[in-house]
């Protein structure tokens, strides 16, 4: 009598039989397809775990497959997303990993759903996904990890769920520092211009400015806090006309990105005010683009290479089973005094 062993590979059909659906039922679910009641999805995938089952495509060799990372972006046009992925490419290199980058545009399920992604993921036999970008919301990551694919989140709009590791800089110490350079040149009246007002690092970026005020004596003006928007050029032009608005233009600002910072440079400049003769201005993020700037920008560096070895080097240990000491990395930063800060004019 033929039976069915715990050496056999499981099918389709004795996932069905356990799951006590259909065999076209499994296959929609293993596809990703979304035409599944949630509940009837939810005892497939635990039957398909439980069998061990594989995909025709997971069942590669190991020699045959090479270890392949799956990196998540939402734009490649930011010099900050660049050199993280200078990082997690030089790093990959060394290890024998293959890196696919996908472009989200902010759109990261393409029409393809967060259980039909992480599926595809699977059966491709990607190692894992290093995400840096604020599309990816807790419910589309819970996906891969109920599949327990390896992901990474670098400087993640929100705190991530706990068991998902996450790399980043220390950006409430760099707000701080940032501020305490200023104060230090004898400025007191200091603005803030941040990037996504809600996002974990620009909260603690401005935290730490706040602090470094406290700290001093310095009384928080509130109009002289701008959000805006986004950690980009325009935030930068659309917040330094808000502080022209004023009946006193503040002495110095702290920009929540370099990119920000480079819109201040520049609206600056159309009004005729000089940098760092007027107003002194300091970025986040040490970026290329801030030291080519006139004058080259005094900022807040973020090892961003560093961040991107880290998440790669993190992904393969998970993707190996090894258990991380901890599932948030934080790297340091440091403030880089060029050009753009000065003592207050007379």
């Amino acid at each position: 009598m033929a039976t069915n062993t715990r050496h056999d590979k499981p099918t389709l059909a004795t996932v069905a039989r356990q799951a006590g659906v259909s065999a076209p039922t499994v296959s929609k679910v293993v596809n990703g397809r979304d035409d599944v009641a949630p509940e009837t999805r939810a005892r497939v995938l635990a039957a398909l775990e439980q069998a061990g089952y594989q995909s025709p495509l997971q069942r590669r060799s190991a020699a045959e497959a090479a270890t392949v990372v799956e990196v998540v972006i939402d734009f490649l046009d930011s010099a900050y997303t660049v050199e993280v992925l200078n990082g997690i490419l030089r790093f990959a290199a060394g290890a024998d990993v293959e890196i696919l980058v996908s472009v989200t545009g902010q759109a990261p399920s393409s029409g393809i759903s967060p259980e039909g992604r992480a599926q595809r993921m699977l059966d491709e036999g990607r190692a894992g996904m290093i995400v840096v970008t604020s599309a990816f919301s807790e419910a589309q990551l819970h996906a891969f990890r109920r599949r327990q694919i390896p992901v990474v989140v670098i400087d993640p709009l929100n705190p991530p769920p706990a068991d998902v590791v996450s790399v980043g800089a220390t950006n409430w110490a760099g707000g701080k520092a940032a501020t305490e350079h200023l104060l230090a040149l004898g400025h007191r009246h200091i603005a803030y211009i941040g990037g996504i007002e809600r996002a974990e690092c620009n909260q603690a970026r401005l935290h730490g400015y706040m602090a470094a005020l406290m700290a001093q004596g310095v009384p928080i003006e509130p109009h002289y806090i701008i959000s805006g928007g986004r950690f980009r050029r325009d935030s930068g032009v659309a917040g330094f006309k808000a502080l022209l608005k004023l009946e006193q233009l503040p002495t110095a600002i702290f920009a929540g990105s370099d990119s920000i910072a480079l819109g201040v440079l520049s609206e600056a400049g159309r009004h005729g005010l000089r940098i760092p003769e007027d107003i002194s201005l300091i970025g986040f993020d040490g970026t290329s683009q801030g030291q080519e700037s006139v004058p080259a920008l005094t900022s807040v560096a973020q090892p961003l290479e560093e961040m991107g070895r880290a998440a790669l080097r993190s992904l393969l240990r998970q993707a190996r089973g090894e258990v991380l000491d901890s599932h948030r990395v934080e790297l340091a930063t440091q403030v880089i005094v060029r050009g753009s800060t000065a003592p207050p004019a007379a």
